[in-house]
């Protein structure tokens, strides 16, 4: 097991957590997002745009292994947030997301929110893993939505109930 080191994500993140960030989505599949971003739209998007309501990074040897925050976007209800998970591709690190969630649901609690939202494609096989392990279940599907392609790809809505944990 690797020795994870869990905090708060710093402005002075974003270089490396963009490219991190970037290479998965290069790799593609397990992410909507399919345009590579710049460290200044990392920042806006995970770190300390009006947005977001905790992002924490995990690192280990010096070197961020991933990141998770929750924010709100869009309409979801009062009293959610939308969760973002990644972590590393290369070197894989086991336990990332899992360390990452313990440091998420405390911030959750203590922002009040109810239930956090994710949204995960549906041929994102690890992510749906992911998220069902730690306790999300599903409660909607968003049918076909496409990739910039073109390509349909279905979206599966996960909530966990933050109250009950």
């Amino acid at each position: 097991m690797v020795d994870l080191g869990i905090r708060k994500a710093r402005a002075a993140d974003a270089e490396e957590l963009t490219a991190l960030l970037n290479e998965i989505i290069a790799a593609g599949g397990t992410t909507a997002m399919e345009v590579a971003l710049s460290p200044a739209e990392f920042r806006e998007w995970f770190i300390d745009g009006p947005s977001i309501f905790a992002c924490h990074v995990a690192e280990t040897e010096g070197r961020l292994a991933g990141f998770q925050e929750i924010s709100r976007y869009g309409d979801l209800p009062e009293g959610w947030a939308d969760i973002g998970t990644f972590s590393r591709i290369r070197p894989k690190i086991p336990g990332v997301g899992t360390a990452l969630f313990a440091a998420t649901l405390t911030a959750a609690r203590s922002l009040d929110i109810e239930f956090i939202n994710a949204t995960i494609r549906a041929d994102n096989t690890g992510g749906l893993a992911y998220y069902g392990k730690i306790g999300f279940e599903t409660y909607s599907t968003t049918k076909d939505v496409p990739l910039r392609d073109g390509t349909p790809v279905d979206r599966i809505n996960k909530r966990y109930r933050v109250a009950s944990a």
